[in-house]
């Protein structure tokens, strides 16, 4: 009936410590279309239609095999209760469910007497999911279009409302008496399990039948799946109000993974179902700070395991069922869908997402960055380069604008403080010197302009006879030692003089000169869509993002690329925002390796400078049609976001999803800038003629 076995893979490759196939069972009937049960140490599934084996990995021996009292009907599903002392058991059948003691069961075991379970329903119909409840005083029984509540003295209550059959049930165990149920009607709904009232419904999410579902506590979300697929994060948060957090293909990720990590062109096996091994499970890496600790979850299909990191929603590691592996740490259960044998695997994920490293693609020198911030810096801050930006002290606002000018506001926007005009195009970008004594700005007309903050004539005019193509994203670095600006597929690094005197004899020539010092071309790519970098204090990395949807890190003290992060959003990034900080707060040294990126469709995501990988998706309205701004409060605990549906909204970094919505603005809120004193965020928008 079983045996030891030393088959299984991830990936095509064979590591001895990553998986190992700890037992196989065979039984007299395929049991792929079961609800099987893992939890405290112990697996549950049927053998042989109507006998139940729970398998026990910490006791020898290892398996007990009841005889269920099913009859000729197959079990269907089964379930752990939730508490460990006593641990139950659920079977059902469409003849009976049957709740079972399995301490009493072990003891009449070995006592040579039969174990015999309590039946709490009969004639229920096919039964695809059964759930304890929390206190383990009822039991959810998922049959055809009703989720029947029973207990040991009678059925509590039925829950009417689905077109079709639920497929599955979790209770939420923060709410009292709150279930949530997902059916192949392609709909979720909340209900009131203690009176039967129906809190919430969902609307159609998909063409296709939603087949799992998984709660995840810490963040008050539920996550679920459908056949072809997708899946789907909401809140459950009650003032959220059941809104999407976050949805993926998980076959676009199963593909963006093996180009990653193989470059492979084959084709790949087909997601045709979520089962019930979908759980949440933590684990911490000693070699990384406590903010990196991550959340995962398993998602199983037709093809493999694949491990989705909670935060962001990417794939980071996928073990395929074929190949030989060996030894490990977690249990998983996995039933086949065309032989009559139940395997029972131990994964170490650790092993399996460091093994399966994100395809970070190295240029030039593999080496690490050249310069390492001391301790009396942290690693990387930066301006947030937009077409709005405070000053350091956060007295003024600069503001660039399409009809031509430059604005500088007080910080509350009662007052203009100054107007600059001379550009023949719109102002592209706008950058503060650490002085903040000039602004540096960029227009569509190919000219680049420094300006006094005391006068209204540019001090330094750079024409159209240096850039071959449009520029942008310009601003002060090193200190206010040079200006970095884009200008096509390459930026510049330009060094300065200004002087903002006149002579009387000659007072059309500028005195202040510029001196192109190098040009830094981007690999692969015919424009760059956005750039960051630091002028607060010494710092040598650039960062910049291109059409080609890549991302590139840039070390100037080495003078080369240090890294290339590709498909780093499904559209070019439109904007860079780096965790600068402020005089006025202080932040944790780790916080300030931390940068966002954001796209038109493809929501805000958070990254590590250390690692170059996506630590968070956020997600929300944000851009979808046009190129909206984001920005980072002084704290750093704080996300903005502009949107085109005439609002603003404000996230946590620690959560994917808003906290607050700002609305006000008659047109698309296009830039967002906190201040770095006031707890304040400004707001610009686009006005359409």
């Amino acid at each position: 009936m079983e045996s030891e076995g030393d088959s299984c893979s991830w990936g095509g490759s064979e590591d001895p410590e990553v998986v190992c196939e700890k037992r196989l069972f065979k039984s007299g009937l395929p049991e792929c279309l079961v609800q099987v049960a893992c939890g405290h140490q112990h697996c549950a599934f049927p053998l042989n239609r109507n006998e139940l084996c729970v398998w026990n990995a910490a006791v020898v021996p290892s398996h007990l095999l009841i005889n269920s009292f099913h009859c000729c009907h197959a079990i269907s599903a089964l379930s752990f209760g939730s508490k460990i002392n006593p641990l139950l058991v659920c079977s059902a059948s469409c003849e009976r469910v049957i709740v079972w003691n399995l301490d009493e069961c072990t003891t009449k075991l070995r006592e040579g007497l039969l174990p015999q379970g309590i039946i709490i329903g009969t004639l229920l119909r096919l039964v695809l999911y059964v759930r304890f409840s929390p206190d383990d005083q009822q039991v959810a029984v998922c049959a055809g279009n009703r989720i029947y509540m029973l207990n040991i003295e009678l059925i509590a209550i039925k829950l009417n409302g689905h077109l079709a059959p639920v497929t599955a049930a979790e209770f939420c165990t923060w709410e009292k008496n709150m279930l949530i149920s997902v059916s192949e009607d392609r709909s979720f709904k909340v209900w009131d399990y203690s009176t039967g009232l129906l809190m919430y419904q969902s609307g159609i999410l998909t063409a296709f039948p939603l087949l799992s579902l998984l709660i995840d506590e810490e963040k008050r979300q539920i996550i679920t799946g459908c056949a072809e697929g997708q899946l789907w994060i909401f809140s459950l948060s009650s003032d959220h109000n059941y809104r999407c957090v976050a949805h993926t293909d998980l076959k676009k990720e199963q593909e963006k993974f093996y180009n990653k990590i193989w470059k492979s062109e084959e084709e790949l096996g087909s997601i045709l179902l979520y089962h019930t091994c979908m759980f949440s499970f933590f684990f911490f890496s000693p070699n990384r700070s406590c903010a990196q600790n991550r959340s995962y979850f398993w998602i199983g299909t037709s093809t493999g395991l694949l491990l989705i990191n909670l935060a962001n929603l990417e794939l980071e590691a996928f073990l395929c069922y074929k190949g030989m592996i060996r030894k490990c740490l977690v249990l998983c259960l996995i039933t086949s869908m065309f032989e009559d044998i139940i395997a029972v695997l131990e994964v170490n994920p650790a092993l399996l997402v460091t093994s399966q490293q994100s395809g970070i693609l190295k240029s030039g020198n593999e080496g690490s960055l050249s310069v390492i911030a001391s301790t009396l810096f942290p690693f990387l801050f930066s301006n947030i380069n937009h077409q709005n930006l405070f000053t350091g002290d956060g007295n003024y606002l600069a503001c660039g604008l399409a009809n031509k000018t430059v604005l500088i506001f007080n910080p509350d926007l009662t007052n203009t403080h100054h107007v600059f005009t001379g550009h023949d195009g719109a102002v592209n970008s706008v950058g503060w010197s650490h002085d903040k004594k000039w602004i540096v700005s960029t227009s569509d007309d190919r000219t680049v302009r420094v300006w006094s903050v005391c006068k209204n004539e540019p001090a330094l005019i750079l024409g159209k006879e240096m850039f071959h193509r449009s520029v942008g994203f310009a601003q002060f670095y090193f200190m206010d030692t040079f200006i970095l600006l884009c200008c096509g597929a390459e930026f510049h690094l330009l060094s300065f003089h200004l002087d903002a005197t006149k002579d009387d004899l000659r007072r059309y020539k500028q005195k202040s000169i510029c001196k192109l010092v190098q040009k830094f071309p981007m690999a692969s790519t015919v424009e760059i869509t956005s750039l960051s970098a630091v002028n607060d204090f010494y710092s040598y990395i650039v960062l910049t993002a291109g059409s080609n949807r890549a991302l590139e890190v840039f070390d100037l003290n080495a003078g080369r690329s240090t890294a290339v992060i590709p498909d780093v959003h499904t559209r070019a990034v439109h904007q860079i925002c780096q965790n600068k900080g402020s005089a006025f707060s202080t932040q944790k040294p780790e916080a300030y390796n931390l940068f966002m990126t954001t796209a038109i469709g493809d929501g805000i995501k958070l990254w590590d400078l250390r690692t170059l990988k996506c630590e968070r998706r956020f997600e929300g309205r944000g851009s979808r049609s046009y190129p909206c701004g984001i920005s980072v409060s002084p704290c750093g605990k704080f996300i903005a976001s502009g949107s085109d549906d005439k609002c603003a909204y404000i996230y946590e970094m620690h959560s994917s999803t808003f906290s607050y919505k700002l609305g006000g603005h008659t047109e698309s809120v296009t830039n967002v800038a906190f201040s770095p004193f006031l707890p304040q965020v400004s707001l610009f928008f686009f006005l359409c003629n």
